[in-house]
């Protein structure tokens, strides 16, 4: 039986701080232009660090788990500074400003295979890299709608910011979850064959999560997107934007599930439960390889409390 999250809710504080770094990007971008950016971003990036005690303590704990040692100072300005980068870019990958940017694809033609097919696709990210390099690819590859599913108070603060970065046609393309309509929007958006994104590595407080061992230890990830995948017969890919350098990001798109559950309710707990631990698995194979790109700023393992 899925167990219920009880740790605190990185909807509200972690993501406050994505606001507030993308809203001081906004306005050195359009002050500075991004070479003056880029190169601010080493005070911007040491101010965070050591102006976030508790981000800071559960990012050592990741980083020593990924990295298989302890972190240092170092490796934990990597990994701020690899956040505010992608912060810095999402400005101008927003706005449509991709002419300076490297974005090397990879499995592009699997997903438009299965779009093609009329289907739809569920597509599973992860606070991993750029997500906004997902749908620059997205909006220039892909001939279908692509809308990002994600958690009502998150939606209303990314909304105003692509209104301010890219417009409302942009913002236009999010569905907030908890919104007595949110799944009715997600199945006309698949029946259109369209994609609907969502980030599957974090449980809000409340939400079901399956522990499954990540990194060495159980921690909770979140049945949600699975149940969905089964639920709406849908297929499942998974997609990751992986940042090399300075507007430098590896796309990568992946096959995931045909379908999560067989058709009707028999064995599909079953089907969920392999589904979450197989999403983990990848999870911690990506980690593990490239480090710094896994955003975790809160308690993951829910071991601070303890």
């Amino acid at each position: 039986m899925p167990a219920r999250s009880a740790s605190h809710d990185w909807t509200a504080a972690p993501e406050r701080g994505s606001v507030a770094m993308t809203r001081l990007m906004l306005w050195i971008v359009g002050a500075l232009g991004w070479h003056a950016g880029h190169v601010l971003l080493y005070p911007i990036a040491a101010y965070f660090l050591l102006s976030s005690p508790r981000q800071r303590a559960a990012a050592r704990i990741y980083l020593g788990r990924a990295l298989g040692r302890a972190a240092g100072p170092r490796d934990l300005f990597r990994l701020y500074f690899a956040f505010a980068s992608t912060i810095l870019d999402r400005v101008w990958l927003a706005s449509g400003r991709t002419r300076d940017f490297n974005i090397e694809v990879h499995g592009l033609e699997t997903l438009r295979d299965t779009i093609q097919a009329g289907r739809g696709c569920l597509l599973f990210g992860a606070h991993f890299g750029s997500f906004e390099a997902l749908r620059a690819v997205g909006d220039a590859g892909c001939p279908v709608d692509v809308t990002i599913l994600m958690h009502e108070a998150n939606a209303a603060r990314v909304k105003a910011l692509f209104d301010a970065l890219g417009g409302p046609e942009r913002a236009a393309a999010i569905i907030p979850l908890g919104l007595p309509d949110s799944m009715l929007r997600v199945r006309e958006c698949l029946d259109r064959g369209g994609i609907v994104g969502l980030l599957a590595d974090r449980a809000a407080r409340g939400e079901r999560v399956q522990h499954v061992t990540f990194l060495g230890e159980a921690a909770p990830i979140p049945t949600g997107p699975h149940v969905l995948a089964a639920v709406l017969n849908a297929p499942v890919m998974l997609a990751f934007g992986i940042w090399r350098g300075p507007r430098h990001y590896d796309v990568r798109f992946e096959p995931f599930a045909d379908r999560v559950a067989p058709m009707g309710r028999a064995g599909r707990d079953a089907a969920v439960a392999e589904s979450v631990a197989r999403y983990g698995a990848r999870l911690e194979q990506l980690c593990r390889a490239y480090p710094y790109n896994w955003f975790n700023f809160h308690d993951f393992w829910q071991k601070q409390a303890a």
